[in-house]
């Protein structure tokens, strides 16, 4: 895919928030010193060039009718800005933490805001409307459910479902590590987070079901959905890992891998097609991945995956994709374990080698009986072969 520059702007400090307005028209820029700048989507020209933050920018939000941008700061201030008119509207004390999450609910200028343990639901004018209990730890991440129904609260050990009508608890997800990141499926089944552990969990509120996926490299920091709510994005290292989330959801399936030559520091998908941008790696190029539904994969470690549910547990640890390209053939010979802990396996990729893989852990039938059927940690580190 050929990229075209449209434009190009240098700003103060890194970037460390972008957000479109609704209406496509303006591009919002914060930099980590602080500086504010709204740019013309079109031609890039400067529509408001502000000192933002003290301390530092941390986040920035366009309104859904994209006439107002709010930003969070590390002073503690959540800041209005008109991007029509170019100028700073009004100023909301939070506290003395950093203000880190803000999002809009979904079709209206409601704006859930949090400041460490604090959260609060603000008026168009800054004004409060609701201010919620503490949570038990410092608030880690926001999400609206698409619909607007609920809004869910992350925190260390877990999530809060608050009612977007009465403000009542809908529900307590817990989960026993830090949440770096909450993502809801378009169609509103799906409850993602991305997790310090390193894994990814998702929840279906409405079944109280749930399934884990971890062995990712790194903390998940980046999730993404695509319109139809089929495809998850996840990464958590060199990797975009998609999950297909359909029907049942990924129980049983193996994960597409597209890596990339250094860590993934964004991805997200198009809002109205199936195209997901990544981007990876210190001052490297956007690069736009077509997903078409016959995805050409390629192997590196693959994360494992535990569903849980109210009654059953299974795991299941995919070690091999068997369908990377039409081209490639892969056959596998199985060695009979010495011990109940030790087992070994070569993979031959025709035409092009074979590969011996170390696993970590594996898990294994019955010592001293052929093996079949093999589950356990994804291997450290796979070379790549490409026909």
């Amino acid at each position: 895919m050929n990229l075209t520059k449209v434009w190009a702007v240098q700003c103060d400090d890194y970037i460390i928030d972008l957000d479109w307005s609704k209406d496509g028209q303006f591009l919002a820029a914060g930099s980590a010193s602080g500086p504010i700048e709204i740019f013309h989507a079109t031609d890039g020209t400067k529509r408001l060039s502000a000192a933002g933050h003290e301390q530092g920018t941390n986040t920035l939000r366009f309104s859904p009718d994209s006439h107002c941008l709010v930003s969070g700061g590390q002073d503690g201030k959540i800041k209005y800005w008109d991007p029509l008119a170019g100028q700073h509207i009004t100023t909301v004390e939070m506290g003395k933490d950093w203000v880190e999450h803000l999002e809009f609910k979904p079709n209206s200028t409601l704006l859930a805001a949090s400041c460490g343990k604090k959260l609060s639901l603000l008026k168009s004018d800054g004004s409060v409307s609701k201010a919620l209990p503490d949570a038990p730890k410092t608030i880690s991440s926001l999400a609206w459910d698409p619909q607007g129904g609920c809004l869910a609260v992350a925190y260390f050990g877990g999530i809060t479902l608050w009612d977007s009508d009465d403000w009542i608890v809908q529900k307590e997800l817990p989960y026993n590590n830090g949440i770096n990141t909450l993502v809801w499926s378009p169609n509103s089944r799906w409850l993602v987070s991305g997790n310090a552990d390193p894994s990814v969990h998702l929840w279906i509120p409405s079944e109280d079901a749930e399934l884990h996926m971890s062995g990712y490299e790194g903390k998940v920091k980046h999730l993404s959905f695509d319109i139809t709510s089929r495809w998850l994005a996840t990464s958590g290292g060199r990797d975009a890992c998609l999950w297909d989330c359909s029907g049942d959801g990924p129980e049983g399936r193996e994960p597409n891998m597209l890596p990339h030559d250094a860590q993934i520091c964004a991805l997200a998908f198009q809002k109205s097609h199936g195209i997901l941008a990544t981007g990876a790696g210190l001052a490297k190029p956007v690069v736009s991945i077509k997903m078409p539904s016959s995805l050409s994969l390629r192997l590196r470690s693959l994360p494992k995956m535990r569903i849980k549910s109210p009654r059953t547990e299974q795991q299941i640890h995919p070690l091999f994709i068997s369908k990377s390209s039409s081209s490639l053939e892969m056959t596998s010979w199985l060695s009979t374990p010495t011990s109940p802990n030790s087992f070994s396996i070569t993979a031959s990729l025709s035409p092009c080698c074979s590969v011996r893989i170390r696993f970590k852990r594996v898990v294994l039938p019955a010592p001293r009986k052929p093996v079949r059927t093999v589950t356990g940690m994804g291997p450290s580190a796979i070379t790549h072969y490409y026909t």
